[in-house]
């Protein structure tokens, strides 16, 4: 068995995640009304249904940017990555920095942030090298 993560999350709406997570090429698993489980390039997260609910969620400043200090995202080829930022351009989604991080330095990497419909930041990378995902 490959290893994956699993995250279980609050959602406003489990249609309204399903859709964006479709749109993003995600598959589903086990569903009801309340919950999903979504298939996110082989991780699982189990999207429930919540009533309101708030994040104060401060931001950081990396390499002169700032950026949202609560996210999670998912490391992508470079391919992959260019299709989801197309898909996302096309549905005229807000994107929060798209740039480049760490210029000629060991860990170079391009990423974007978007929000899903539950206020959830998502960050899409794509590095130069993959062996220096964890290089120091």
């Amino acid at each position: 068995m490959e290893i994956a993560f699993h995250m279980s999350l609050p959602c406003l709406s489990v249609r309204e995640t399903k859709r964006f997570y479709a749109n993003l090429g995600a598959s589903f698993g086990r569903s009801t009304e309340s919950w999903v489980d979504v298939n996110f390039y082989g991780h699982q997260i189990t999207f429930i249904h919540a009533e309101k609910f708030n994040f104060n969620s401060p931001n950081y400043v990396f390499e002169g940017k700032i950026l949202p200090a609560f996210h999670f995202g998912i490391i992508l080829d470079r391919t992959t990555w260019q299709t989801i930022l197309n898909t996302l351009v096309e549905l005229q989604l807000e994107l929060v920095t798209e740039t480049s991080f760490l210029t000629d330095q060991v860990g170079e990497h391009q990423s974007f942030f978007v929000k899903d419909p539950n206020d959830y930041m998502l960050e899409f990378k794509c590095f130069k090298n993959s062996n220096d995902i964890f290089s120091s």
